[in-house]
């Protein structure tokens, strides 16, 4: 059975720098592409961040140059670093995972396992 759990979520200042994490378990982690997904009130789940088992990084436009998103395979963990953070941050994080297919993938479609999520509220 596949676990991803998502922890490192909270009320932050604008300007902040939290770090997530997501850990995982039941499946091939060093294998499978590690996703974040986040989803504000109201809006639709977007797509965050991603990498590849071999270290290829896709980001959303809006997270450039302020997120960060890493694995360790050892402790079959994804992080996802996140700076300067603005309010239109403030959502729910879901970590996803995705053991087949292409290295990168920007869909929710894309991917076959999901954390409970994390909420991260950035207050001004």
């Amino acid at each position: 059975q596949v676990q991803l759990v998502e922890s490192g979520g909270g009320l932050v200042q604008a300007g902040g720098s939290p770090r997530l994490s997501c850990a995982a378990s039941g499946l091939t982690f060093s294998r499978s592409t590690m996703g974040w997904f986040r989803q504000a009130p109201g809006k639709e789940r977007e797509f965050v961040a991603c990498v590849s088992r071999t270290g290829i990084t896709l980001y959303t436009d809006s997270v450039k140059g302020r997120f960060t998103i890493s694995r360790d395979n050892v402790k079959s963990t994804v992080y996802l670093q996140m700076n300067s953070l603005k309010l239109e941050d403030t959502a729910v994080y879901y970590c996803a995972g995705r053991a087949r297919g292409s290295p990168v993938a920007a869909r929710g479609s894309d991917y076959d396992y999901w954390g409970q999520g994390t909420q991260v509220t950035v207050s001004s």
